[in-house]
C-alpha cells in the first residue's frame, strides 16, 4: 500500500551524493491509475523497465523491498549491462513457499478481506501500522491515506497479495533468471530482523544465490524505509563507496 514517499528518509541522506530515483507503479502514490491495467507484478515490471529504458540510466543500483524485489529484479535481469549492483531488503525472488506468505495470501484473497482492503483501507489503517516497530505520526499516515483516498485507488494495492500465489509461474521464471543471470552482481542485504513473514531466512536464500553479498541487519519490522532509513542509507554509502569500508559485518 506504499508509494514513493516511503523511501523519503533514504534519499534525502543519499541525494547529494547519488542520483535517486523513485517511482510509484500504476495505480500507486502519484501515478495514474488505467482502465485496462491488471496490476501484476509481470506488468509493473514492465513499466519500470520502460522507465529506465526511457531514461537511460547506466551504472544502476536497484533498491526493492517486499514486491519491489521480484519487480526490480526481474528488471534488473532484463537490463543487466546497465547495472551496478542491487540493494534488497524483507522481500523474495522465488515462488512464495512460507507457510506465513500462502495464509497471508489466502486470507487476503478472499471476498470479505478484499472488501476490506478496497472499502475500508486496510492496508493503510492496519498493516502499515502493524508492520513498523514504531507509531507513525499522524502526518505520515495522512499521506499514505491521501495516496488512496477513494475505494477505487486502492484496487493496486489489494491485488498484489493475490498474486503472491497468483504469480507462481512468473516467479519460478525470475528464479532462474535472478540465479543464472545475476548470481554475480554485487549485493547488499539491509534487513529488518523483527518481520514476521520475510524472516532472516529469506536473506539466507539470497546469499545463497549470490556469490557477492553483505549484510546490514536492522531493528526494524517490514516497512525498514520507515523503521531504519539513516542505517539504511549509511549502510548505502558504505556498500557503494570503496573507500568508506564495508557493510558486511553488520
Amino acid at each position: 500500500p506504499t508509494w514513493s514517499f516511503v523511501y523519503r528518509g533514504i534519499i534525502i541522506r543519499l541525494r547529494k551524493k547519488y542520483r535517486c530515483i523513485a517511482l510509484d507503479y500504476p495505480g500507486f502514490g502519484l501515478s495514474a491509475r488505467p482502465e485496462n491495467y491488471g496490476y501484476t507484478p509481470g506488468e509493473h515490471a514492465e513499466v519500470v523497465r520502460d522507465f529506465v529504458r526511457h531514461l537511460d540510466l547506466q551504472k544502476l543500483t536497484i533498491m526493492g523491498q517486499d514486491w519491489g524485489g521480484p519487480i526490480g529484479l526481474r528488471v534488473a535481469a532484463d537490463e543487466l549491462t546497465r547495472l551496478r549492483s542491487l540493494v534488497m531488503g524483507n522481500t523474495w525472488f522465488w515462488p512464495l513457499d512460507s507457510w506465513q506468505g500462502k495464509v497471508f495470501s489466502y486470507v487476503m484473497s478472499m471476498a470479505p478481506m478484499q472488501t476490506q482492503l478496497i472499502s475500508r483501507n486496510f492496508f493503510v489503517e492496519k498493516i502499515i501500522p502493524f508492520g513498523v516497530k514504531h507509531p507513525l505520526p499522524d502526518e505520515v499516515m495522512h499521506h499514505y491515506r491521501e495516496a488512496m483516498p477513494t475505494p477505487k485507488s486502492r484496487v493496486g494495492a489489494a491485488e498484489l497479495p493475490v498474486q503472491l500465489m497468483g504469480a507462481t509461474s512468473w516467479l519460478a521464471e525470475l528464479e532462474r533468471d535472478v540465479r543464472d543471470v545475476l548470481s554475480n552482481v554485487p549485493l547488499l542485504l539491509t534487513w529488518g530482523l523483527l518481520d514476521p513473514m520475510f524472516t532472516p531466512r529469506f536473506m539466507e536464500r539470497f546469499r545463497e544465490a549470490f556469490a557477492h553479498s553483505e549484510v546490514f541487519r536492522l531493528d526494524a519490522k517490514h516497512y525498514i524505509q520507515e523503521d531504519s532509513p539513516k542505517e539504511i542509507a549509511e549502510a548505502i554509502d558504505s556498500f557503494l563507496s570503496p573507500s568508506a569500508g564495508s557493510a558486511a559485518a553488520r
